[in-house]
């Protein structure tokens, strides 16, 4: 999987960061799955309505974030990442060309999976449990190829660091002390 220069990576820490085809949310990834399968317009133009909305882009910040936890969030998030991500000239059809191209990181899954298998990297998976995009399986997943890994389920949505920063700051701190002991500091 790695190309050169050769190098070891000591650790693996991914947030929400899917690998695994069971870790997609099928009612959040139909349409996008839709437009790569057929690549048309038609599908491309439900995503430009549907996914490239200001209401969408809070909904992703918002949707499996507790009642008690949504004060946590910022609405300046969902504004500027949307502003910067759609209304920048060309920006709509930039992101429509990312979620089309998403489908070739899928591709690479096994791949990816191989060199998990290989390397056997310690992994900390830091999960909201209650992401619609990527599911709680796709985290579980992480444990058909590492014999080292650690799972975490936070109560809240995709973007975890943004509700829960601090609890994953504490656990990426504890990770990395058990896995690079005093190396790295």
């Amino acid at each position: 999987m790695t190309q050169e220069p050769h190098f070891t990576i000591p650790a693996l820490i991914t947030q929400n960061g899917n690998a695994y085809v069971e870790g997609f949310g099928e009612a959040f990834w139909a349409p996008i799955m839709a437009y790569w399968r057929s690549g048309s317009a038609a599908d491309r133009a439900v995503l430009r309505d549907n996914a490239l909305t200001l209401d969408a882009f809070q909904s992703q910040y918002t949707t499996g974030v507790p009642a008690a936890h949504l004060d946590r969030l910022d609405p300046a998030a969902w504004t500027l990442d949307f502003v910067q991500s759609v209304q920048r000239p060309g920006g709509a059809d930039a992101q429509l060309d990312l979620l089309y191209d998403y489908r070739t990181n899928v591709e690479l899954y096994p791949q990816f999976q191989a060199w998990l298998r290989e390397t056997q990297v310690p992994t900390l998976a830091v999960w909201g449990k209650n992401d619609v995009a990527f599911v709680p399986a796709g985290a579980e997943a992480f444990r058909r190829d590492v014999k080292d890994v650690e799972l975490v389920f936070l109560d809240t949505g995709h973007f975890a660091v943004e509700t829960d920063g601090g609890r994953i700051a504490e656990l990426v701190k504890e990770f990395l002390g058990r896995v690079l002991g005093g190396r790295g500091r």
